[in-house]
């Protein structure tokens, strides 16, 4: 008696990445796919409609992120089990994305080598994070990581705000501005404000393209 196949779910707002995932998934019968959302509420709803084995659920997204996806996802139905697919492999990305529930994290230039084992292997029960990843995490510290203070203020920065205006945003003096910048810069160890704002994008620590900070009134 032949098993049924793997039912698939794709998260992602890029066209092309879609029909690439899809033409792996097509090519092999064990798998089906049973929905492309293309927006973080889309794939919740989406997810309540088709009930999938496994979710593949990009980062950046129009709306909610795919992280806060996964995290709805999950409180809704527990066992959902949703693997990151990202270009992006910071570690804090990584981090956060198993904090939501993701059972799996792996980068898109993989996709055609790895992403149906990895499929099989989350649906198995097995979890999954790409070796890049997990070397990344591996190399950053908790300690090296900014405090909450720190990241508000390092996304103010980010979004071009000097010390002064940092400072009043956060209702605290441009001394202090300054004492948390200096921290921010060791704990990353980069050269300038610009620097720590570039490692601190690349590592997921903050992520402001795609929304405003929350800080700003």
């Amino acid at each position: 008696m032949q098993a049924m196949p793997i039912t698939v779910m794709t998260v992602d707002d890029h066209p092309v990445f879609l029909e690439g995932v899809a033409s792996v998934l097509a090519n092999d019968k064990e798998f089906n796919l049973v929905a492309e959302a293309t927006c973080g509420r889309q794939a919740v709803e989406f997810y309540r409609l088709h009930l999938p084995d496994v979710t593949l659920m990009d980062i950046r997204l129009p709306d909610m992120n795919g992280i806060d996806a996964i995290a709805a996802i999950r409180t809704e139905f527990p066992h959902a089990c949703v693997i990151v697919l990202t270009t992006y492999e910071g570690d804090t990305h990584a981090l956060r994305a198993m904090r939501a529930g993701a059972s799996g994290y792996m980068l898109k230039s993989m996709i055609r080598r790895e992403m149906l084992t990895t499929i099989r292997n989350v649906f198995a029960g097995r979890f999954h994070l790409a070796p890049d990843v997990a070397n990344s995490i591996a190399r950053c510290l908790p300690a090296n990581v900014p405090s909450p203070r720190e990241i508000q203020v390092l996304e103010l920065a980010a979004l071009g705000h000097g010390n002064r205006e940092i400072g009043e945003q956060l209702n605290i003096s441009q001394d202090t501005v300054k004492v948390h910048m200096k921290n921010i810069m060791g704990k990353l160890q980069a050269n300038d404000r610009t620097h720590a704002v570039t490692l601190a994008l690349g590592r997921g620590i903050i992520d402001i393209p795609l929304r405003r900070s929350p800080y700003l009134k």
